[in-house]
């Protein structure tokens, strides 16, 4: 998955964000899951993108 930019998201309809919100959350449990593996830097990646869409949400 390619990272998200802030003009990419902002482009995005509310629904679309809330919908690439829940899929992000979804695929950040599984690389917590995966961790052990060395996928802490897709973690951070992940958390990142959802802290953009939360933050052009308010």
């Amino acid at each position: 998955m390619a990272t998200l930019k802030s003009k990419d998201i902002q482009k995005m309809s509310k629904k679309e964000r809330e919908g690439k919100l829940k899929e992000l959350k979804l695929e950040l449990i599984k690389s917590k899951v995966n961790a052990s593996k060395g996928g802490s830097s897709r973690i951070k990646e992940i958390k990142k993108i959802i802290a953009r869409i939360l933050t052009l949400n308010k």
